[in-house]
Order: structure tokens, then sequence, then C-alpha cells
């Protein structure tokens, strides 16, 4: 499965952008910020995240108003047990997963619940581990990714009694024992769109998604925006090639991919495709260009060719909302938004590959994102919309 795109950006430079104008689709709704967080969520002996002013771990995330509901003890020696389910890739797949798998660590670590991870290469895979977790005495549930949406909402009605979690999936009607966590990726994809902009030598960058949809859109159309933002800013043309690897688990297939996009003269291409993003990054190293990471900060995986990174704090996300859980908070019967507001997406602080003057706009980009000023695209119809806005 493949699909390709080129964009054109020759747009002069707008000083004020407007909310109003970005006609950006209304995000889930958010519950307010109680709790404080002390560390990133990262855990012994795995690549730490690079923090800092654009990707500090937040101080204070969005949690849910307190109810009298506590989890009830169903673990071996008497204590809740948290557990999450992979879909695809696994908790080594130095993204997505692998950060809530941290999270879990995490929460292990700092309460005495019980904790456990399953990770699935298929529906049918999903469906048993869910059972298998439960058949442990699971009382929070987590299935990762919005492709355990379906199934997990069987399991959420099957099961009153239980509590169920999802990361990047928003349900029209969320049950009340199920909670949606989502991350409004377009803002760090905007962020890191702007530093390819201002960093590209060839005035041609790209983007490979993983597969195409609602949650992946968020970093496409974010990532190109930024890129126009930072074309109309310096008064040039910049070309965005876009492709999609049609999973998440084939490195091979975003080596070859992204191999392509070095060839046709890309010297800076952004994933977000999970495990088929490692083979983006290899095929940066390999061709000596730039490659973006995705969810996590990806530097260590090449040093000298990962530009910077678009995180999503899903560590953050399992700890906090497991942790409000765990606290007696009702947590059921919502979708919980994660942004910049939040301190729960960001940029890599590390910028020893491009200058401190890009540097310090993107934070300043930043502020303007929080404050309301720029609204950054999540779909084709806000993109539009955006653009003008750039007019």
């Amino acid at each position: 499965m493949k699909k390709k795109k080129t964009f054109l950006y020759t747009l002069p430079i707008c000083f004020a952008l407007l909310c109003a104008s970005c006609g950006q689709a209304p995000e889930p709704a958010q519950a307010n910020s109680e709790a404080i967080l002390a560390d990133t969520g990262t855990v012994p002996d795995m690549p730490s995240t690079e923090t800092g002013v654009a990707a500090k771990a937040p101080d204070t995330v969005p949690t849910s108003e307190t109810s009298a509901h506590k989890p009830d003890p169903a673990g071996a020696d008497g204590e809740a047990v948290v557990g999450i389910v992979t879909y695809v890739g696994g908790i080594e797949d130095e993204s997505f997963n692998q950060s809530a798998w941290e999270g879990l660590q995490r929460l292990s670590g700092a309460t005495d619940c019980g904790t456990e991870f399953f990770e699935s290469a298929s529906e049918v895979d999903f469906a048993q581990h869910i059972d298998e977790l439960i058949g442990k005495g699971g009382d929070l549930c987590w299935g990762i990714g919005y492709s355990c949406a379906d199934e997990l909402l069987k399991k959420a009605e099957k099961h009153p009694d239980i509590s169920f979690a999802i990361v990047d999936y928003a349900y029209p009607q969320t049950p009340v024992n199920m909670t949606g966590v989502m991350f409004r990726a377009q803002e760090p994809s905007f962020l890191v769109g702007f530093i390819a902009g201002n960093v590209t030598q060839t005035n041609k960058v790209g983007f490979v998604g993983g597969e195409s949809n609602e949650v992946i859109d968020q970093f496409q159309y974010g990532y190109q925006a930024g890129v126009a933002y930072a074309a109309a800013k310096l008064g040039k043309t910049i070309d965005v090639d876009v492709v999609y690897a049609g999973s998440f688990d084939d490195p091979f297939q975003g080596k070859e991919l992204a191999s392509g996009l070095y060839q046709d003269g890309c010297d800076i291409v952004f994933h977000a495709a999970g495990e088929s993003g490692i083979g983006v990054i290899e095929a940066a190293e390999e061709t000596g260009n730039y490659a973006i990471g995705a969810d996590k900060d990806q530097s260590y995986l090449a040093p000298d060719h990962v530009l910077t990174s678009a995180m999503k704090y899903v560590n953050t996300a399992v700890f906090q909302v497991s942790s409000d859980y765990l606290n007696g908070k009702k947590i059921g019967g919502q979708t919980i938004s994660f942004g910049l507001a939040e301190n729960a997406v960001g940029v890599s602080e590390n910028h020893s590959l491009y200058s401190d003057s890009v540097y310090e706009q993107m934070t300043a980009l930043q502020k303007e994102i929080i404050s309301g000023k720029i609204c950054p695209p999540s779909d084709q119809t806000t993109y539009d919309t955006f653009l003008k806005t750039l007019k």
C-alpha cells in the first residue's frame, strides 16, 4: 500500500494568525489537572527521553474528577492489577508501544499495584490477550493504539465491572467503564515541520506514515503546515512528498520508502510509522541525510542523522490515568486530551544538528500554539483553512 502526494509552498508570511480562522476540529473533552509528576517516566536500562524547554515532561497533566469508586483488589497479593496489551510492533518498537510499556514500569515502581503486559500481532491475538489479562485479575486493561478500539469496546461491554482504557482513540459515546486518551499530535508535528523547513538545503522534504487514518493525519498535516509556515517566513518554495508504508511493523518497507524519498531529492524525512519508522532512520544514516523521529526522542538510534523528534508522552498518559484510577478518581466515560498546554507532547531539546536561532524560533511558536494564536491543522480541511491564513 502506497500513497504519494507533493505539496508546493510559495507563500508570503502573515504575522498574525487567528485561531478562529484555523477551523481546527473540536478536541475531545479535557479534564482538570491535579496530579504532580516527578520525572519523565522512562525506566532504567531504556533509552531516556531528551527533555527541555520544548520537551519537558509534564509537571501537571489532565486528570478526572474524584469518585467514590475504588478498584477491587484482584492480584495474587490482593493488589489491583493494571495491564497493557499492544496491537502490533511490540514493546521494543523504539516508539509508541515501548513508551506505553515504560509508563507501566513506572507505575509498578511507584505503586503497590500488580502489572501485566502482552504483545499482539493480530486482532485474534489482541482479543485473546485481553481475556488473559482479565483472567489474571486485571482491574484496568489498556489497549495501545486505535486498532484495538473495536475489540476493546466489545470487552468493555462484556465486562462492565472492569475498567478499560485506550490510547489514540475517542469513542463517539464512551462507555462508563472506558477511558479514551488522545494526543494533539499536530502540535509537535507543526514544530518539527517548521524546523525541517528552516534546515532543508534541497527545499524538498518528506513524510512516511504507517497507515492513513485520523491519528496519522494529525502528524502529516501538522508537519505540512509547519513546513508551509517556514516557507512563508523564508519567502521560498518547499516541496513535501508524502508516502505510506501500509503498516506500523515493517522496518524494511519504511527503509525502502525513505530511500526513495532521499533519492528523489528530499534531505529530511519525518516518520509517523511506529516500527516501520526505524527503517526511515536507517535510510537517513545510510544516505547521509536527516530523519525526524516520532513518539519518543529517537536521536540515540542515529545521533548524527536524527534532526529532532515529535514526541507524544504515552508513558505519561499510561502512568497518570492509571494512577488516577488507583487513587479512586473517576476516569471512565470520557476522552482525555493531551497536548502542549498540558506538557504532554513536545520536541526534543537537543538541537545539536541545527542552529540556536531556529530552536529559539521554534520555542516561540510553541508558546503561540499554547496561547491559541496558531492552530496547527489535524486534517485536510483544517490544513486548507490554515494555508489561507498565510496569504
